[in-house]
């Protein structure tokens, strides 16, 4: 099971990216109908291997209304944590019997309108809460280009349907690297925007530190910026100037720290460090002033997000308990979650201390860009697994220490609220994707997105089916 598994083919969707769809949509070069026929269809031809679609919503794409939006017309899936009328929550769980919700929640609007049609939802691990869309017992989502290869978490299921080419665009959220995981083990582009810029979901800004961001996976830059320029106005107003329409590469030079060790200043392994070598030529080539800084964080900041992560596992739960009485069973969580929510139990005040540590994050996030304009680093600290390694069903302890060691990077953005993107770039030696993360101060989506269409004009995404 070592080659690439896609479905790119001459149809009506072809190699294009949302955009291009539209476009051609709006230019009537092809019918919705076509459209929305050759995404089920490649999605069915794909999916049995991959196990990316956690609910399927055909028949209703088919008959969906006409749209308007900047992709109006456009197939996409939407991740199963997220609520979308008529069709169940699963949040990649089987310890409840999810019912369909009654109303489509905020996130899920918002993505909606950008005139995209649902043809379903995508798998995520259990709540979210782990690295790899693998499940303790259900087959894992595969990789496309090595379905060996883990396809990252959570929104691995978007992030495999979208690189598969079954859509070319897809919902995904992200809490500790959810969005920019998938997409650097995947080959897309993954923006995880500032804290707050786009809707939350419900009881997210609420939270002692809100870690949510909403957003997508695509196969191009133009794609996420058109999709933020068009939806960032929905819904209750932001306290963040808008970013606006990132239309390609300015000539703007900006001063780019380059961060080459983890947050506990540990090097990264030697593939992903030559990923971030390329990519800092390539910027250096281009006129910026590249020069090298480290991340400033106590090392406690680990084991603070370890219990807050623990603490958020505990409330998924208790809230799982009110929400799903009568049909949630803790007992049937996977060993991971249930580790998770040990971690809390046992010590419910170093939570709390845990919690109001990382309340101060958005200072320490602001620190990090002190002398520079934008942060260049690797996504992740070394290449994606195979799957089975961050498997939920081993020792909560070890495969916690494994996913420390994989996810160096993304957390810190999270914490402190700021943008980050993950852009593709090479191709690692095992012949998956390589992927570097920019990082902004917070608001500053914009520079990002800047900076991303250069990489990919400079230096041209891989695509799964040369």
């Amino acid at each position: 099971m070592s080659h690439a598994v896609h479905s790119f083919t001459d149809d009506a969707l072809g190699t294009l990216d949302a955009t291009g769809v539209a476009d051609a949509l709006r230019a009537g070069e092809v019918s919705r109908r076509e459209v929305i026929d050759a995404a089920i269809a490649r999605t069915r031809a794909v999916d049995p291997t991959l196990n990316a679609v956690q609910i399927e919503a055909f028949a209703q794409a088919q008959t969906a209304p006409e749209t308007v939006g900047v992709f109006a017309g456009v197939p996409a899936f939407i991740k199963d944590n997220v609520d979308v009328k008529g069709l169940p929550t699963a949040h990649g769980s089987v310890a409840f019997a999810p019912k369909p919700a009654k109303l489509t929640g905020e996130p899920a609007a918002q993505f909606l309108h950008s005139g995209v049609i649902a043809l379903g939802k995508s798998r995520l691990p259990e709540f979210g809460l782990t690295a790899s869309t693998e499940f303790a017992d259900a087959p894992p989502t595969r990789n496309p280009w090595n379905p060996n290869y883990s396809t990252g978490a959570s929104s691995g299921g978007s992030a495999a349907l979208v690189a598969a080419g079954a859509v070319p665009i897809a919902h995904a959220n992200d809490g500790g690297g959810s969005i920019r995981i998938p997409a650097a083990a995947t080959g897309l582009v993954g923006l995880k925007t500032t804290r707050e810029r786009m809707l939350d979901q419900p009881g997210a800004r609420n939270l002692p530190v809100n870690l949510l961001a909403e957003g997508v996976v695509t196969r191009s830059v133009r794609d996420t910026a058109n999709y933020v320029a068009a939806v960032e106005g929905f819904g209750k107003p932001s306290k963040w100037a808008p970013i606006g329409l990132v239309a390609g590469p300015s000539d703007t030079l900006r001063r780019i720290g380059v961060v080459r060790a983890d947050i506990l200043g540990r090097p990264v392994h030697p593939d992903n460090g030559a990923i971030l070598d390329s990519a800092a030529k390539t910027l250096a080539r281009l006129g910026h002033e590249l020069v090298e800084v480290s991340l400033d964080l106590n090392p406690r900041f680990v084991d603070d997000f370890k219990r807050y992560w623990a603490g958020m596992a505990l409330a998924q739960s208790l809230s799982m308990r009110i929400v799903e009485r009568g049909s949630f069973d803790a007992e049937r969580l996977d060993p991971f979650t249930r580790g998770l929510i040990q971690v809390a139990v046992r010590n419910p005040l170093a939570s709390v201390a845990s919690a109001w540590r990382l309340r101060s994050g958005t200072t320490i996030y602001d620190e990090q860009f002190d002398g520079i304009d934008v942060m260049l680093t690797p996504v992740l600290s070394h290449p994606s697994p195979l799957i089975g390694e961050l498997d939920p069903n081993q020792p909560f302890d070890e495969l916690f220490t494994k996913l420390v060691d994989y996810v160096g990077f993304t957390p810190l953005n999270n914490i402190g609220g700021g943008p980050g993107i993950a852009v593709p770039h090479g191709l690692l030696p095992i012949g998956l994707p390589g992927s570097v993360q920019l990082a902004a101060p917070r608001g500053d989506e914009a520079t990002l997105l800047d900076l991303a269409y250069q990489l990919e004009s400079e230096s041209p995404f891989p695509r799964i089916f040369d």
